[in-house]
């Protein structure tokens, strides 16, 4: 558990979809540890659907609603 720990961690430097998803996490209400096992859930499930469909990691499709959910959009 504590190797998911430091992937979701780092993750958080190498991919600005995980940060996306991680700072909306807390501003949702979650304390840190809540926000972080939330992305090495969703970590996870990416890693599992690669591995059954056979297909590589994708930032951008990984994290589409994440990444596009944090830009703000003018009024």
């Amino acid at each position: 558990m504590h190797a998911g720990f430091l992937w979701a961690f780092s993750s958080l430097q190498a991919s600005p979809g995980a940060d996306a998803h991680y700072r909306r996490r807390r501003d949702r209400g979650d304390w840190h540890a809540g926000a972080q096992r939330n992305l090495l859930n969703r970590l996870l499930g990416q890693l599992f659907h690669c591995l059954q469909n056979r297909v590589l990691f994708d930032e951008n499709h990984a994290f589409t609603s994440s990444v596009t959910s944090s830009i703000p959009t003018a009024a």
